[in-house]
C-alpha cells in the first residue's frame, strides 16, 4: 500500500522568505450586509477564489430570505451571486457553512435545510453564480450539515451532518464530485454526537474533526476523532469541562504534527479554551478565555508566521467579540475588540488571503445589524497557495496569489515547472517530473513568493 503525507505549513522556510513589515494592526470593514444582499453569516469562513476575490455564504437574507452566496472584492464591493429559495426550489436553504474551492475551480458547500427532503443539501456553484444541487440529504443517511467540506487526495469530498444517521446523532459522509453520497459513520453518543465542525485530512491521510456532544467521559462534552476514508472511526480524546466543551470548530494540524483547536465553552473560566492535541490524543490547554480577552472562540487558522489566529463570538471590551493571536506555546494577544458598528459575533473565524491579511465575517452588527465582512492586517507579507496541496507528477495545480502578472518562474521544491499566468491572481501549472515534497516558489517582477504549504508529492 502506498503511503503519503498531506500538506503541513512550511513555516520555517516561509517565515524566512516572506517579507515582514512590522506588527502594526490595521482593521477595516469591507462590506455591510443589509438583508437583500444577505444577512447573518454563521459558521462560514471566507474562501479566496481564482480571481482574487473572497467568496462566502449568509444563512439568511437574499431575494427569498433563505440565504445567499456572495463575493466581495479586496476593496469591499459586495455582489450577491445566488439567493437560495428553500425546499420549494430544491436548492437548499440556510447555508451555515462556508465554501470550499475545489480542484476544478468551482466552489462546493452545504445547506443546513432545504432540498428535496428539507434535511439539507450539498451544492456546487461557479464563480459566476451558477448553482447545481449535487445531493439532498435524507434523515437516514444524515441531515442538517452545519459544516463545510474537505476535498481529499482521492478527489472526493468529505463532511459531517449534525443529526440524522442510524442513531439520529449525526454522521460522517463521502460524496463524489457527481453527487453520489455514502454514509461512512453514524455517531452513537459514546463515540460522540452532533458534529458541527468540518473535517481536515491529516498528514497520515486520515480525516480528523470534533463532535459537539457525546463521548465516554461521563460529561457529554464532546470528542476529537479520526476516521479513515473507508469509514473506520477512532475516538482520540474525550473532553472534560476543565479542558473545554461545546466545540463548533474543527482542527488545524501544524508543522509539528500536533492538532490545534478551540472549545467554545468550558476551560478554567468557563468561557472556552484553545488546546493542542498530539496525534495519539494527549491534550494540553494553551489558553482559557476570561471574557475580557474574549469568550466562545471559533475556528483557528494557522498564519504564515507560525502563530494561530481566531475570533471569539462574544466577550472583549464591548461584549461583541474579539480577534486574537496565540502562539503554539500559548502566548496570547488580543488584536481587536468589535464594537457593534464594525461588526459583532464573528462566528465564521478567519482566513488568511494571499495578500497577507486575515479576513472574516460577523453574524451581526454593522450599519444594518445584519453582519459585516472585515479585514485585519497584522504586518504579514504576501504569499501563494496551491489548489490542490498534494498530487502526482503531471497533475494540474492552480497557484493563487496577488500581483502574479509577469511571473517568470515557478518551482516545486527547486524543480522548474512550465506554467501559464491566468491573470494577476492565478497561475496554472503541472507538477514537474523530479519534483519532491517542499515549497512552491513563484518569481514575479516585484519579488519572490513562497507557498504557505509544502506541496506534497504523492508517488
Amino acid at each position: 500500500m502506498k503511503t503519503f503525507a498531506l500538506p503541513v505549513l512550511f513555516l520555517t522556510f516561509l517565515c524566512m522568505a516572506t517579507p515582514q513589515v512590522g506588527r502594526a494592526q490595521t482593521f477595516m470593514t469591507l462590506a455591510n450586509f443589509v438583508g437583500p444582499n444577505g444577512a447573518n453569516p454563521l459558521f462560514a469562513p471566507l474562501a479566496q477564489g481564482t480571481d482574487g476575490n473572497l467568496y462566502g455564504t449568509t444563512q439568511a437574507g437574499g431575494a427569498h430570505q433563505q440565504g445567499t452566496v456572495f463575493k466581495v472584492t479586496p476593496a469591499g464591493t459586495l455582489t450577491t451571486l445566488y439567493s437560495f429559495c428553500g425546499q420549494s426550489c430544491g436548492d437548499g436553504s440556510a447555508p451555515f457553512a462556508g465554501l470550499l474551492l475545489g480542484k476544478d475551480g468551482n466552489f462546493y458547500g452545504t445547506t443546513e435545510l432545504g432540498g428535496t427532503n428539507n434535511e439539507g443539501t450539498v451544492f456546487k456553484i461557479t464563480q459566476q453564480g451558477t448553482l447545481t444541487t449535487l445531493h439532498s440529504f435524507t434523515i437516514q443517511e444524515g441531515s442538517n450539515p452545519y459544516a463545510g467540506l474537505v476535498q481529499a487526495t482521492d478527489g472526493n469530498f468529505y463532511g459531517t451532518t449534525q443529526s440524522g444517521g442510524a442513531h439520529l446523532l449525526g454522521t460522517v459522509f463521502r460524496i463524489t464530485p457527481r453527487g453520489a453520497l455514502t454514509t461512512l459513520h453514524s455517531f452513537n453518543l459514546t463515540d460522540g454526537s452532533s458534529p458541527e465542525a468540518p473535517l481536515i485530512q491529516g498528514t497520515d491521510g486520515n480525516l480528523y474533526s470534533t463532535t459537539y456532544n457525546g463521548g465516554n467521559s461521563g460529561g457529554d462534552y464532546g470528542t476529537v476523532f479520526k476516521i479513515t476514508t473507508s469509514g473506520v472511526l477512532t475516538t482520540l480524546h474525550n473532553f472534560d469541562d476543565t479542558e473545554g466543551k461545546g466545540i463548533v470548530s474543527g482542527l488545524v494540524q501544524a508543522s509539528d504534527g500536533n492538532f490545534y483547536g478551540a472549545a467554545g465553552q468550558g476551560g478554567a473560566n468557563g468561557y472556552g479554551s484553545v488546546f493542542m492535541m498530539t496525534p495519539v490524543g494527549v491534550l494540553t490547554v494553551l489558553h482559557s478565555f476570561n471574557v475580557t480577552d474574549g469568550a466562545t472562540p471559533t475556528a483557528l487558522v494557522l498564519g504564515t508566521d507560525g502563530n494561530f489566529y481566531g475570533a471569539t463570538i462574544s466577550g472583549g471590551a464591548n461584549i461583541d467579540g474579539t480577534v486574537f493571536e496565540v502562539t503554539p506555546q500559548g502566548f496570547f494577544t488580543k488584536l481587536h475588540d468589535f464594537n457593534g458598528s464594525d461588526g459583532a459575533d464573528p462566528f465564521g473565524g478567519l482566513v488568511q488571503a494571499t495578500a497577507g491579511n486575515f479576513d472574516g465575517t460577523t453574524d451581526a452588527g454593522g450599519t444594518n445589524r445584519d453582519g459585516t465582512v472585515f479585514s485585519l492586517g497584522v504586518g504579514l507579507g504576501p504569499f501563494v497557495k496551491t489548489v490542490p496541496t498534494a498530487g502526482k507528477v503531471g497533475g494540474s495545480v492552480r497557484i493563487l496569489g496577488t500581483n502574479l502578472t509577469g511571473a517568470t518562474s515557478v518551482t516545486f521544491n527547486g524543480v522548474a515547472a512550465t506554467f501559464v499566468v491566468r491573470g494577476p491572481s492565478q497561475i496554472i501549472t503541472k507538477l514537474p517530473a523530479g519534483a519532491t515534497t517542499g515549497p512552491v516558489q513563484v518569481t514575479t517582477p516585484t519579488g519572490t513568493l513562497i507557498s504557505n504549504v509544502a506541496f506534497q508529492v504523492i508517488q
